[in-house]
């Protein structure tokens, strides 16, 4: 079993930044690919970023892009969301998930494993 755990979660303000992180525990050794979801309230789940286990190659939406930048440390345990610029439409529950397949997946249905979310508010 995997478990990601996500942490980092918080009230701020507009324009000011936060750096989420989410740490893997479990048969890691299987996960190839780490993601960033949110969810804001009344709304879909949708993908942030993917990070590749594989290679370390990464993926951020576009509409965050030049604000939000993913990473991970060297052994791809612990995953990053540095969020930059924060604005009231970023207040969401972000949540972490990974997955063993080979293909960094931007959909929902395509990770196995999800952490519980950790919250973040932005007020304007």
């Amino acid at each position: 079993q995997v478990q990601p755990v996500e942490s980092g979660g918080r009230w701020v303000q507009a324009g000011d930044s936060l750096r989420l992180s989410c740490k893997l525990s479990g048969f890691i050794s299987a996960i190839n690919s780490m993601a960033w979801f949110r969810q804001a309230p009344g709304k879909e789940r949708e993908f942030v970023g993917v990070v590749s286990r594989n290679g370390g190659s990464t993926n951020v939406v576009d509409s965050v892009k030049d604000r939000f930048v993913i990473s991970s440390d060297n052994p791809k345990v612990t995953m990053y969301l540095q969020m930059n610029s924060l604005k009231p439409d970023d207040t969401a529950v972000y949540y972490c998930a990974a997955d063993r397949s080979a293909r960094p997946g931007v959909s929902v249905g395509e990770y196995n494993y999800w952490g519980r979310g950790t919250q973040v508010t932005v007020s304007s």
